[in-house]
């Protein structure tokens, strides 16, 4: 029985990245479309603190595809990415008199899924 890889998804999800999903989504932008060694130069070279766990899940994007259908890295582009707002970690800190003031800390999830690039 032959499977028909155009039909499965080959996609990693990362959750609650202890980043702003703006900050992310700035970074994101920039891959979105391009072909899995593009993304990863790209990835490799921006300034952004976002690009390192974007850049895993993308080599474990590509692992999962290497894996379970038996593609080439070099085949992949990036089909979908996105980053959606997470939970906040909230915090307090401590002012004057006895009050406190609420931190919330942002958090985020990223979705990447990939396909095969045509011929």
């Amino acid at each position: 029985m032959q499977t028909n890889t155009s039909n499965k998804k080959i996609r990693a999800v990362a959750k609650h990245i202890h980043m702003s999903p703006h900050k992310v989504r700035r970074v994101v932008s920039q891959i979105r479309g391009r072909s899995y060694e593009q993304a990863l130069m790209i990835l490799e070279f921006m300034p952004y603190r976002a690009c390192n766990p974007i850049l895993q899940l993308l080599s474990s994007a590509a692992a999962n595809a290497n894996h379970n259908f038996g593609l080439s890295k070099t085949n992949l582009f990036i089909n979908e990415i996105q980053v959606d707002k997470g939970t906040f970690f909230k915090r307090f800190q401590p002012r004057a008199q006895g009050r406190g003031y609420p931190i919330h800390k942002p958090t985020c999830h990223i979705t990447i899924v990939l396909n095969i690039l045509p011929k």
